[in-house]
């Protein structure tokens, strides 16, 4: 048997009869190496996968030999591949990092939970992402929702759990609104298969019920994704969750989402609904502007080291959606690119977060004075990935919105309105990271109620690893960005080749 045939399947379902193999296990250790190894797998496939898929190929699998419409599609194309390379190595380091990260926030008898809920929700990711019909993404979805609540709620600070209760609100309204959108468009075509759905939607004369599934495919969608303005449950959900779980949750979360959003409107929608492409343009485009100045502008006042680093997620998620409000090929590359590049910084991010979070106990701007005197290797890295995102050059941040830049400017006097905006929300950027910086490295160290029982001191050799591994990794993506492009650039081929 060739099991390479089998990959698409074999990536979710591995992750999925995991999970309760691993709820079995007592202790740390054992739960932690099986989650580790399953996720290290599932990364394993997925680079695999996507070798082949920068040969050009589209991957198909027909689960039980079933051809769709009528059986159950896997498919993986370049922009599946770029945000499954997203989400495996995203959990397969943030996993290294959990070994002592957990340790300070979790009760050893809790471990092997956190890390079946861990598994669920990469399964569900990996779903979501390979998925070729619209009900399976919804399944996907709800799998990975109800565990990424887990996650979240699961560390030993309580305010978790209002935090998650929004959460909880927020997602469930997200999915009915899918949902909703996802009958209305089956009770016009007859079919759940997303290529399938949008080849008969040529054919359907009365328009009306799609235009109202557009709506609420959405803004449900937009909900679960945090878009401005339906943000409100993200920042408290980062801030109280456990780091390894902020960090998890922070590269991939959003983008999976935002991937269904951009599937159904250039795949489904837009080569049907005329006008749609307008209204589509009409609408993001000066929401993501506002968003990126809003949220940055938040982040300037927050006091909280990670709620800043959340508002930061809002801003750079308007980075994304304007890109694709372009509707160009250099703007869709942009955007594509920018989901990569933002998830290995902001992930370095918080992991770098989780190494301080191991010696400060409060990660207010004030409590954590200091700090790069006491832990310079953290925030070298720190730094570092700071110097990413703002989009500095040489880093992998400065590709994506030199790619965003560019396409802006193809725009004509709107694109130059949004290339200001851009410039002036880098600027803010390196505004908000320069109070984390100024704290860290010009105050004085404070050592009473705000530091862990343990002594003040660098973080674990194996945490602070994981760390400089992923803020290394934006440093080589930025210097050889040829694999995100690529793929960055199929998957804008893909999307807009439905348009022609």
């Amino acid at each position: 048997m060739n099991i390479a045939a089998h990959w698409p399947a074999l990536q979710v379902v591995l992750p999925l009869l995991t999970a309760p193999m691993v709820m079995l296990l007592r202790g740390t250790t054992l739960p932690w190496l099986t989650a580790l190894a399953t996720s290290f797998m599932a990364f394993a496939i997925a680079i695999s996968m996507t070798l082949m898929v920068l040969q050009g190929d589209v991957i198909v699998y027909a689960m039980g030999s079933w051809p769709a419409p009528m059986g159950i599609e896997l498919r993986i194309d370049a922009l599946s591949a770029l945000l499954l390379l997203v989400v495996t190595g995203a959990s397969s380091v943030t996993l290294v990092a959990a070994r002592h990260s957990l340790t300070a926030e979790l009760e050893p008898e809790r471990h092997m939970l956190f890390y079946a809920a861990w598994l669920l929700a990469l399964a569900g990711m990996i779903g979501i992402l390979i998925a070729g019909d619209a009900f399976n993404i919804f399944v996907f979805m709800e799998i990975a929702a109800l565990a990424s609540y887990v996650l979240i709620s699961a560390g030993s600070n309580r305010r978790a759990l209002p935090a998650v209760f929004k959460y909880v609100i927020m997602g469930t309204i997200g999915a009915t609104f899918y949902l909703i959108g996802v009958g209305l468009v089956y009770m016009m075509t007859g079919t759940l298969n997303l290529a399938d759905m949008a080849s008969r939607l040529a054919d359907v004369t009365e328009l009306k019920p799609i235009m109202v599934a557009a709506g609420f495919i959405t803004v449900g969608l937009a909900l679960k994704a945090a878009l401005f303005p339906l943000h409100t449950w993200l920042p408290n959900s980062y801030a109280y969750a456990p780091h390894v779980a902020t960090a998890f949750i922070a590269a991939c979360s959003t983008k999976v989402t935002l991937y269904v959003l951009l599937r159904f409107d250039f795949v489904v929608f837009q080569p049907n609904l005329a006008g749609h492409d307008l209204q589509f343009t009409g609408f993001f485009l000066p929401l993501a502007l506002v968003a990126i100045l809003a949220a940055s502008g938040a982040a300037l006042f927050e006091t909280h080291l990670k709620r800043l680093l959340a508002y930061s997620s809002i801003a750079q998620l308007g980075y994304i959606w304007l890109g694709a409000s372009f509707m160009t090929p250099a703007g869709l590359t942009a955007s594509v690119v920018h989901m990569f590049n933002h998830a290995l910084a902001k992930g370095t991010l918080f992991l770098a977060v989780a190494c301080l979070g191991m010696r400060f106990a409060s990660l207010t701007l004030n409590d954590l004075k200091g700090a790069g005197r006491v832990m310079p290797w953290t925030m070298s890295a720190f730094v570092l990935a700071g110097m990413s995102l703002v989009g500095v050059p040489g880093t992998a941040g400065f590709i994506s919105k030199w790619y965003l830049i560019t396409a802006a400017l193809e725009q004509g006097s709107l694109g130059v309105m949004a290339v200001v905006v851009i410039l002036v929300s880098s600027l803010m950027a390196v505004a908000y990271l320069w109070r984390v910086v100024e704290a860290a490295y010009f105050g004085e160290v404070v050592t009473s109620s705000t530091t862990t029982t343990e002594k003040i001191g660098e973080a674990p050799p194996l945490l602070l690893a994981v760390v400089w591994t992923a803020a290394l990794a934006n440093i080589y993506f930025g210097l050889d960005p040829a694999v995100p492009l690529a793929l960055s650039e199929q998957a804008a081929t893909v999307l807009l080749e439905h348009l022609r």
